[in-house]
């Protein structure tokens, strides 16, 4: 439960119909599973105690006496376990049969939720047996008085945002689902307990079912299905298990497979997403019970990805490379057309981030039927040029049938530095900037002299770390790539490179890929264009950018702590980097991004693709003097 994380599980036992003794057993076996691996919460199915395919059987007294007594025996059997344990049975109340959830936490019977939507369709029957609707009264069990109602949620005592609402099977297949009042309670994770039979087509359509319904609560959601052991006479069970978080489904059991159905849940994240929004209104009339359990650190089980901005599926993120080269190229068409400029001029140094800028201005031309001899790449070489990169960009150039030109810079800096009174060969932070600066002016001259759009080049990582020369190429018209990390950028060029057919330009994007991520502002041994040697790499002096991109993509997606990215670098970066290595990184980026928000205060427009954005008018807003000591202060006591 440390840091938000809950670890839950969807449970479906192997069952008789109508053998409570046995399916109580069952039941026992794997919530003692469970809790030998860390479970904090697990749901069984709908009518597990007695099987939902019993029939007329409901409406025998013994049956539902039976199922009262296996109940007590797993309340039992659940009092030194520290858990939320979530079964289904029929209740007894007042001459009425309830379809119900009953929610138990050691050795102590919470409530009982019943079913609110009962079925009359299709194979569905029980409305023969159940009654439904609104329901909330109390029910004597044994020495208890519990509540009887489908107007509660529960909340764990300590553990902040550990609040639960349940619904059963139908609940969430209809328009009003239970769970819309609980998650205006305040519950952060529903649970379903449902007994849906298979059929073509219905294992993907409960997944969207899911899925949708913890994207519009964001929401952790939790969905066991019968499986094994349910009467074959009418219906298959498949036991399909479902685990989701806010929109994604997280886990989720093979078909007709039994057992647990295991991963954590991130209350904190949801609760931050909730604070975001502000979509939440308070339901006041809803019943909240408490519970507690022994605080404990989760383990973490499930693969966290290196990359949060790049999806795992390899077609996925060929579909999303797709989506975001047409909002980029998109964007920067209505700004050409809005502003009645149908040229376009960039720096273009050989490196990634050219690279990615002139691909979608050439995508933008396309989209407006412009000619691309219209677009001016420019090369910008200085003494700290290399001949990989200077290569690479005119034959690039070359290749896309785009114009270019070459501007060498080397005798305006001398003149500059001559100026200023630096000595050329004092390679400080001004000798850097000034060749940033020189580039600058030329290309919004150029721009000028020719009414085209000078667009700009750097992306979110660079204005993160504020790895961008201030009023250098920290400037432009039109910044196409403000909200796209570098470890994305990569894999933009990637895609490029693997769709073209032009098997000469796939060649040199690979070798941009390959070449060492570098601004060149400081020069190799040689003093002229020859060298191939790349001295200044940007990984070496700010630290990896798939750390940062990390980094980045948690803190301001999320607002997690600096202890829990720590957390959740340690697990990602295992065989990669070690502890001392991510929390050097970790202060690095968080030093770097308290002080550069002032370059971050007057960025260029540029068009938002992702749910990170730095940008000062719509995204993000904080203070240029804002002090990073509380931040700070966390990382060093790791």
């Amino acid at each position: 439960m440390k840091d938000g994380f809950i670890k839950v599980a969807a449970a479906t036992s192997e069952i008789i119909p109508a053998n409570c003794d046995n399916n109580a057993a069952e039941i026992i076996k794997l919530i003692n599973q469970a809790d030998k691996l860390g479970v904090d919460l697990v749901v069984f199915p709908e009518l597990c105690v007695t099987g939902v395919t019993c029939g007329d059987l409901f409406l025998q007294q013994i049956l539902i006496s039976s199922a009262i007594e296996a109940l007590n025996t797993i309340i039992v059997a659940s009092k030194n376990i520290e858990m939320i344990v979530l079964i289904g049975l029929p209740i007894k109340h007042n001459d009425k049969l309830y379809n119900c959830a009953a929610v138990i936490s050691k050795g102590k019977l919470l409530g009982l939720v019943p079913k609110k939507n009962i079925p009359s369709y299709s194979e569905f029957y029980e409305y023969r047996y159940f009654s439904g609707g609104d329901i909330d009264c109390n029910f004597d069990f044994f020495d208890q008085n519990v509540p009887l109602s489908n107007n509660i949620i529960f909340i764990e005592n300590y553990i902040k945002n550990f609040s639960l609402g349940v619904e059963l099977g139908e609940d969430l297949w209809v328009i009003e689902s239970p769970s819309n009042k609980y998650i205006k309670a305040g519950a952060i994770i529903i649970a379903n307990l449902s007994a849906s039979s298979e059929l073509i087509g219905k294992a993907d359509y409960r997944k969207l079912l899911v899925a949708s319904q913890s994207a519009k609560g964001i929401c952790g959601y939790i969905y066991s299905n019968a499986g094994s052991g349910e009467s074959s006479t009418d219906m298959v069970f498949s036991g399909q298990n479902i685990i989701a978080e806010n929109g994604t489904i997280i886990e989720e059991s093979e078909l007709f497979s039994t057992g647990l159905t295991i991963n954590e849940i991130d209350i904190e994240k949801i609760s931050h997403e909730r604070l975001r929004t502000k979509f939440f209104t308070d339901e006041k009339d809803i019943k909240k019970i408490t519970f507690s359990l022994k605080k404990k650190e989760t383990q973490l089980t499930h693969k966290i990805s290196q990359t949060p901005f790049i999806p795992i599926d390899q077609n996925e993120m060929f579909c999303r490379c797709e989506t975001i080269l047409n909002m980029q190229a998109h964007g920067l068409s209505t700004r050409l057309k809005a502003i009645g400029v149908s040229r376009a001029i960039l720096g273009l140094s050989g490196g990634l981030d050219s690279t990615l800028a002139l691909i979608v201005t050439i995508r933008a031309f396309e989209i407006l039927r412009l000619d691309k001899k219209d677009i001016t790449a420019v090369s910008m070489p200085s003494v700290a040029s290399s001949l990989r990169t200077k290569t690479n960009s005119k034959l690039l150039a070359t290749l896309e049938g785009v114009t270019f030109l070459e501007i060498p810079i080397k005798k305006a800096i001398e003149q500059h530095l001559k100026d200023i009174g630096v000595d050329n060969d004092n390679f400080g932070i001004a000798y850097e900037n000034a060749q940033a600066r020189e580039r600058t002016q030329i290309l919004m001259d150029i721009a000028n002299n020719t009414n085209a759009l000078m667009i700009g080049t750097g992306d979110l990582s660079e204005l993160a770390l504020g790895f961008t020369t201030y009023g250098g190429d920290h400037m432009s018209m039109y910044s196409v790539n403000c909200s796209v990390p570098k470890t994305l950028v990569r894999h933009l060029v990637w895609y490029e490179a693997q769709k073209t057919k032009d098997l000469e330009k796939s060649k040199v994007l690979i070798d941009i890929l390959n070449t060492p991520i570098s601004p060149e502002l400081v020069p190799s041994n040689s003093d002229n264009y020859a060298s191939d040697n790349i001295s200044q790499k940007t990984e070496e002096i700010v630290g990896p950018y798939e750390l940062h991109d990390f980094f980045l993509y948690y803190m301001i997606r999320f607002g997690f702590s600096p202890k829990k990215i720590f957390r959740l670098a340690k697990h990602a970066f295992m065989e990669s980097y070690s502890k001392d290595s991510i929390k050097k990184w970790l202060l690095v980026f968080y030093k770097r991004f308290f002080a550069n928000q002032f370059k971050r205060s007057c960025s260029p427009d540029g068009p938002k693709v992702g749910s990170v954005s730095l940008s000062p008018r719509a995204d993000f807003r904080m203070p240029s003097d804002a002090s990073v000591k509380v931040w700070q202060k966390e990382i060093e006591m790791l």
